[in-house]
């Protein structure tokens, strides 16, 4: 690695700012990149943690105003897709990103197998002939739903047991799904075009699964360096002996004062980098990657911030203690500024503001309320969120007061 070329010590707000300026949420009232296609987006802000909410749209929207219609034409063009990848979590990724992602997600099936093979009597065998099984069932163009794959493939699929259903896994089938998909030879595709839904098909698939772990760490600093090699290991799952060997071949700075590294293609940018003067809103997800991937959430925070009780939070915690946010979050510049929800009964954004709110922020929170409340429907934050569970937090929020 390259020696430190920066002087001093890099303040907060400068390394806010440019995380933001990385991750595309900088731009006044319009977002910068508009008319920036899915996976152009996705290409240079990084992947779009899912999780069955409505977190890629809103990230989409926020960096380059894509309606949900252009998000979900885009999915069913396969110029974007949901695909488990880093650590084996789903993130929708650009096409050019496919065989990477899925490299890196490759390792969790075969856990999930191992386990399964210790604990509930499976063995790898019949996983392997499952897979075979539903290479046979499976058509490239008409999604099966995961019932109609257990009734097609009959005996080949074998109940678990109550022990099991303890772990989460009934039968084989997800199992042999989740292998399928690791290995590119089947993909998940959503019932109904939507990213914020779970009822899915499966169809089969011919996806090269390839990448190194130099090559992953170089596309994550792309996204997200400054970071250190904790953030690395955090959003790819890295051993710390992986992490060290994926980047000693880069070309990387470290930022005095700090354990942050940079590449040193982007220090001159870096050093000319100058925060924008004027607030520059934005209404994102809790888990987008503006928090996520990091997952250092005190480095978004004014240390005033960080010391706030959160509106329906656990007794005795602040905001900077948490992990991840607890609602979805609005960003400044790099920084939260704030916390909403969704209300779908008021069809309306519920806030609390750590800042004034000026014309520029009520702008940037009508035009997110719109579009959640037009194209979205809702702003699920998971997949088991709901307008019910999600109500004592709404009511917080409305009798917060900063």
């Amino acid at each position: 690695m390259a020696n430190g070329l920066m002087d001093s010590v890099v303040p907060a707000a400068k390394l806010r700012a440019w995380w933001a300026h990385r991750q595309w949420l900088t731009g006044g009232p319009e977002p910068a990149h508009a008319g920036a296609s899915p996976a152009e987006v996705l290409s240079a802000a990084g992947w779009a943690r899912s999780v069955g909410g409505a977190a890629p749209y809103l990230g989409l929207f926020a960096r380059a105003g894509l309606g949900r219609e252009a998000v979900d034409t885009a999915v069913a063009a396969l110029e974007v897709h949901e695909l488990p990848s880093a650590r084996g979590c789903t993130y929708v990724l650009p096409a050019a990103d496919y065989a990477l992602g899925l490299a890196a997600g490759a390792g969790a099936p075969e856990s999930e197998i191992t386990s399964a093979v210790k604990h509930l009597g499976v063995t790898r065998d019949e996983i392997e002939k499952l897979c075979l099984t539903l290479g046979h069932l499976l058509s490239p163009d008409d999604p099966l739903e995961p019932a109609a794959i257990r009734e097609a493939a009959g005996g080949a699929v074998r109940p678990l047991g109550e022990a099991g259903r303890k772990r989460g896994v009934s039968t084989t089938l997800p199992l042999a799904l989740g292998l399928l998909q690791a290995r590119g030879q089947a993909r998940r595709v959503p019932v109904n075009g939507r990213l914020d839904q779970q009822r899915y098909g499966y169809v089969r698939w011919d996806q090269p699964v390839k990448g190194s772990a130099a090559e992953l760490a170089e596309r994550y600093l792309s996204w997200a360096a400054p970071a250190a090699v904790r953030h690395l290991r955090w959003f790819t799952g890295f051993t710390a002996a992986t992490a060290k060997a994926a980047l000693a071949p880069l070309d990387l700075v470290t930022l005095p004062g700090t354990d942050l590294l940079l590449p040193a293609s982007l220090v001159a940018e870096f050093e000319a980098f100058v925060p924008p003067a004027e607030p520059s809103y934005a209404l994102v997800a809790g888990i987008d990657g503006i928090h996520l991937l990091h997952r250092d959430l005190p480095r978004l925070l004014d240390a005033a911030d960080a010391g706030r009780t959160l509106p329906g939070g656990r007794a005795g915690r602040t905001f900077g203690s948490e992990a991840d946010p607890q609602t979805h979050v609005v960003v400044d510049r790099g920084r939260i500024v704030g916390l909403w929800e969704y209300d779908p009964g008021e069809r309306e954004i519920v806030h609390r503001l750590y800042v004034p709110e000026d014309a520029a922020l009520r702008a940037a929170i009508d035009r997110t309320e719109a579009f959640v409340r037009d194209e979205l429907g809702d702003a699920r934050g998971f997949s088991l969120d709901s307008p019910k569970s999600r109500a004592p937090r709404i009511a917080a929020l409305r009798e917060a007061t900063p």
